[in-house]
Formats: structure tokens, C-alpha cells, sequence
């Protein structure tokens, strides 16, 4: 939800950490802050409301010396977006700066507790309290940093992942973590924090992925040192490399990462099936399928959890389970599931599915169904994410880091995983006929091919969504596979344009929907040419008797709602299990170059941020 970056060692803090806060600045852009240690010994926290650049404005003729510090931008949980809201917080002493991202859960109470102690506050925020409690325990107990921090966080409850620096001790830098994302780089004399790897990688590819319930000393000169917080036993750290380049993070002549993203859809698909998709043999191999393929296949049913982008890949793979293998499924929102108190079978294989593998409410009810002894099978982009630990078995979609706030490539690479995860299952099952598995597969090998010839058409779609800018509402319909990608289609147009869209099947237009169509509403048909075929094209006839304005996406060739249609975008033909990795890409432009249109600016909309990892 918010981005933190620390930095320990030779070079000076300020530069990389602020480089560092741009390249997280996807995950919080309400507020910025950093805090240095300067050469004469001073804890200097400079923070303001607003992006990194109002930031680094206000830091122009301030202090910025230092080799030790940490930073944060911040996606408001407690407290509005503010000056004083904003991290680095400091303690009452201003001896020790902390940074968070995360909720504490217990911090009404723990602030009551301080205040009788004598602790005034300056914020509002849940993140103020850990740091007074650290000082508090600093100075009660006669403890050291590292111990302190320690005995604090064993009297939270909540989700964090902290870094900490204190005016004392320049040497030492302590971090932590607990259901929020959190690397630590190991780089030549200097060491590195960040809630992911992109303010790492330029510095070093060797990397710690602390686990649940650390908390690590870093101390100049000195190896790592960390304990957990149900013992007190040294764990020894295991370094591992990031396989990852700054060419990633970077826009690469676009003009924003959301278009970089939706034109790199080729490449990641290739990625997603590389070494999975055996091209010449029409054969698909999963490691996950080879593995528990029995599991699978004896399940009573098979619950897929997600939330947002997620949840809609998560909808088209119920179409592809069920039609391909046979097996029923139930497709829930994530932060529904875990409270509802669901019925969870133990035969049961839930399927869990984050584009960063820290989404909150997916990990909960990963946990919860786990408790009630279903097999966990996880689907996320990001190598060591606490998805991809909590699981059993799992697939990751290998889409490389996704920086726009919309996701885009991390739909279709999600989809493509359900995808040859059907099709793997389907033949180890023996549901689909071997004619019907090669020719899917076959296809599934020219799916790149064919959304380069959709990208071609770029400039007719730029064309189209200049129409458009003057709509306050949107209707999107779509049937059978296509049905949630008019739902993904609706989400990015309101995430991006702030253009109120909704996203129904079809057929219940005349439920309700059909009231709002008039010559003012733009309705975007996705009408590929398949069994349910004329059923929409009588839908768009609907619409069109009642003077709405139709953008159409379909097959290759079509000429009956090509005659209805105001606006037509096509796309090639394809088998109908794999046409939602067509049909979206149309959309996702649309929604792009409506956003431009409109000025919006489409990396970091409003209220929004990439992955949320607090409820």
C-alpha cells in the first residue's frame, strides 16, 4: 500500500532513496518523506503532502548529508494525506525515525497507554505509536535499538513492514516485517530496503526475503543479524538473487508505464509460456499439474480467491475449469470470503490469485482454507511473495514488474496460467479429446502473434476514444468467456478516466441497464463470433433502437453488428476458451487513450494504489 526504501552504507542516503521513492511511487502518492542521519550526528526528517517531486522541491536547501536513511510514500490508512500524517514519524525525543507500511491494529489502545506515560503525539497516525512505544521501551527498560524495536513489536498487532534509524547510532539501520512486502539488498559495503526490488537492483541483485515475524539488525561492517519474534534465535540470513534489470522499471520511450505495459503483453505471454508450452508438440507442462494433477482431479470442487483484475481472471478461469475439465467451481472476492465464514471441504483445491503476492485479503482466506485442510495453489507475478510461500504448489505468471497502477499484463499473463492449467488438467483427466487439446494448444502458441496485429490498430482506437471523453457513464456487455472481460474493461475505464462504467452480461441488460441507454450513453460490445453470437447481436439491436452509441470488438470479418455498431474494433479469430486475451487488449486501450483525453494521469490515479496490502 505505501513504498519504503532504507539505505546503510558508504555512498550518500539521500540521492538513492529518493530514486528509490519514484520507483515506488505506484504503491502511495498521497504524502513523501525521508530521514538522514548527517555528518554532524543530527536526525533531519523532511516530509511534505503530494508526490516524490514536491519532495524533492522541499528538500533543495535543506541538509541532506548522510549515509544512513530511510524514506516512504504513503497511501492514507489513519489520518488524511498531510504534512504531518506523513512518514518518517520521529519519536518524542526526535532521537529515532520510523517509516511503515502496514496498520497496527492495537494502536488506540497502545496510544492510551503512551499518553498515560507522559507521550504527546503530532499526527494521526497508527505508525506515530510504534515509534513512541520503541522509545518507551528504549527508555524504561535500558534496552538498545535492535532490543528495543524487538520488545515493541511483540506488543503489536497488525500488519508492517518498518525500517527504523536512530540519531545515536548512524551504524544501524533495523527492519522488520509481518504480512507486508519487504526485501533487504546485500550489496559491497551498503545495504538496501525496499517493499520491492526496483530500488535494489541498480545497487545489488543479492537480496533477503525476511520471513513472517522478523525483525533484522543491520549494522555497518557487521553480517545481518536476525531473530524472530515467537523465539529469540539467530536465524541465519539466506541470500538469494533477483533476476530482474532496470530496463524493466523503466518506460522505455513511452509515454507511460500503462502503455508500456500493454504492449509488452506479447513478450510476457511468451514469458509466461516459455518452458511450459512446448510449441513443436502442441504439449503443455506444468510442474504443478505433474506434481498434484491427482489432487486436482479428485477435488470435491475448486474455489479460485481473488480481488479487482485478479478476481476477473479469476471468473474467465471457471469457465475454463469447468468446460475444460469438469469440475465445478466457485469463484469468490477475497475480502468477502474470509469473513463469511465459508464451507471449506478438505477435498476442496482453492486457488489463489495476486498480481504482487501480498493482496491482504487473498492471503487471509489462503489461510483460512488452509486451516481447513484444502490444497492452496497460488498464481503471482512476484518470485518469494508471501503468496508464493503460503502455498502448496503454484504457477507464477512471469509477467516482470508491472509499475501502472491498472493492471494489464498481469490480466492476460493470469489468464494464460489458467489457461495451460486447464488444458494440463483437462488431459490428465481425460475431459477433452486429444484432437481438441492440440488445437487449443496450437493456438495458445499464436496468441502473441495475434495481439500484435490488435496493437496495430493503436491509433484507430486513439481515434475512437477522443469521441468519448464527454461520457460520465459507460455500459460494457459481453457473454460467455467474454462476460468478465466487459467487467475488466468497465474496471480500467473507472480506475484510470474516473468515468463511472459497468460491466453486465448481456442478457441482463433488459434486467435493469437497458433504462439507462439513450443517445448520451456509449455502450462497448465485446462480440466475438461464437455460439452466443446472434443472441448479441439482438442485444446491440436493443441498444441501438434505443439511440445508444456502440463501440464493437469483433471477429475478423464480421459484417452483422458491423452494420449496427457506431465504432468497430476487430480482432483475429481464435478459439473461444483463449479469446479473452484478444478481446481485453482493445479495451485496455480504450480506456488509456480516453484517460489522456481527459488529462488524467493514468500511472497513479486517484486514491488508488498497485497492491493492498492492508484491508
Amino acid at each position: 500500500m505505501c513504498g519504503i526504501v532504507g539505505y546503510l552504507g558508504t555512498k550518500e542516503a539521500f540521492p538513492i532513496l529518493i530514486k528509490g521513492l519514484h520507483r515506488l511511487e505506484y504503491r502511495g502518492y498521497d504524502s513523501a518523506g525521508v530521514a538522514l542521519v548527517d555528518k554532524d550526528g543530527n536526525l533531519n526528517v523532511y516530509k511534505t503532502k503530494g508526490k516524490v517531486a514536491n519532495l524533492e522541491e522541499y528538500c533543495k536547501d535543506k541538509d541532506i548529508s548522510g549515509t544512513v536513511g530511510i524514506a516512504h510514500t504513503r497511501w492514507a490508512t489513519h489520518g488524511e494525506p498531510s504534512d504531518k500524517n506523513a512518514h518518517p514519524h520521529y519519536s518524542q525525543s526526535k532521537n529515532i525515525a520510523l517509516i511503515h507500511n502496514g496498520i497496527i491494529e492495537n494502536y488506540l489502545t497502545l496510544k492510551t497507554f503512551l499518553i498515560s506515560k507522559g507521550y504527546e503525539f503530532k499526527s494521526e497516525t497508527d505508525t506515530e505509536v510504534l515509534v513512541q512505544l520503541i522509545e518507551y521501551m528504549m527508555q524504561e527498560h535500558k534496552l538498545g535499538l535492535y532490543d528495543a524495536v524487538y520488545q515493541a513489536l511483540s506488543q503489536v498487532t497488525g500488519a508492517y513492514a518498518i525500517g527504523v534509524i536512530e540519531r545515536n547510532n548512524p551504524n544501524v539501520l533495523i527492519t522488520a516485517r509481518i504480512a507486508s512486502p519487504l526485501i533487504v539488498g546485500v550489496g559491497e559495503g551498503e545495504f538496501l530496503l525496499g517493499s520491492d526490488a526496483s530500488p535494489i537492483i541498480e545497487y545489488t541483485k543479492n537480496v533477503i526475503y525476511p520471513e513472517d515475524r522478523q525483525v533484522i539488525k543491520i549494522e555497518r561492517g557487521k553480517e545481518i543479524e536476525i531473530r524472530s519474534l515467537d523465539n529469540e534465535k539467530l536465524i541465519k540470513p539466506e541470500i538469494k538473487q533477483i533476476q530482474l534489470s532496470l530496463d524493466d522499471i523503466e518506460k522505455g520511450g513511452f509515454d507511460h508505464f500503462m502503455l508500456k505495459e500493454i504492449f509488452e503483453q506479447p513478450k510476457s505471454l511468451n514469458l509466461c509460456m516459455n518452458g511450459r508450452l512446448q510449441r513443436e508438440q502442441k504439449e503443455i507442462i506444468l510442474r504443478g499439474i505433474q506434481d498434484y494433477g491427482e489432487r486436482f482431479a479428485k477435488a470435491r470442487r475448486i474455489l479460485i480467491t481473488a480481488c479487482g483484475t485478479s478476481w476477473h481472471a479469476g471468473l474467465i478461469g471457471k469457465y475454463l475449469f469447468e468446460t475444460l475439465c469438469r469440475i465445478p467451481v466457485e469463484v469468490e472476492v477475497a475480502s468477502e470470503f474470509r469473513y463469511r465464514n465459508p464451507v471449506i471441504y478438505s477435498d476442496d483445491v482453492l486457488i489463489a490469485i495476486s498480481q504482487s503476492g501480498e493482496t491482504a485479503d487473498t492471503l487471509a482466506a489462503m489461510e483460512l482454507a488452509k486451516k481447513q485442510g484444502a490444497f492452496i495453489y497460488g498464481i503471482c507475478n512476484v518470485v518469494g511473495s508471501s503468496v508464493a510461500r503460503l502455498t502448496d504448489s503454484g504457477t507464477y505468471t512471469h509477467a516482470g514488474p508491472e509499475i501502472g497502477v491498472a493492471s494489464t499484463k498481469a490480466f492476460t499473463t493470469q489468464v494464460c496460467v489458467l489457461a495451460m492449467t486447464a488444458l494440463a488438467l483437462a488431459k490428465r483427466m481425460k475431459t477433452i479429446s486429444e484432437e481438441d487439446y492440440h488445437r487449443i494448444v496450437g493456438e495458445l502458441c499464436n496468441i502473441e502473434t495475434k495481439i500484435n496485429k490488435i496493437l496495430d490498430q493503436t491509433e484507430k482506437v486513439k481515434d475512437i476514444s477522443k469521441i468519448f471523453t464527454y461520457a460520465r457513464n459507460f455500459l460494457y456487455l459481453g457473454r460467455g468467456f467474454n462476460y468478465p472481460v466487459a467487467m475488466e474493461g468497465a474496471l480500467k475505464l473507472k480506475e484510470i478516466s474516473y468515468i463511472h462504467a459497468e460491466g453486465y452480461p448481456a442478457a441482463e441488460m433488459k434486467h435493469g441497464p437497458i433504462a439507462l441507454i439513450d443517445e448520451e450513453m456509449p455502450i462497448v460490445v465485446v462480440a466475438p463470433h461464437y455460439k452466443m453470437y446472434n443472441k448479441i447481436l439482438s442485444n446491440v439491436q436493443e441498444v441501438k433502437a434505443r439511440k445508444g452509441r456502440i463501440i464493437a470488438i469483433v471477429t475478423e470479418g464480421d459484417v452483422e453488428i458491423r452494420k449496427q455498431a457506431d465504432y468497430v474494433i476487430e480482432i483475429p479469430e481464435t478459439e473461444e476458451c483463449l479469446s479473452p486475451l484478444l478481446t481485453v487488449i482493445p479495451l485496455q486501450l480504450l480506456s488509456y487513450y480516453i484517460a489522456i483525453a481527459k488529462g488524467r494521469d493514468v500511472d497513479q490515479p486517484r486514491n488508488l494504489a498497485k497492491s493492498v496490502t492492508v484491508e
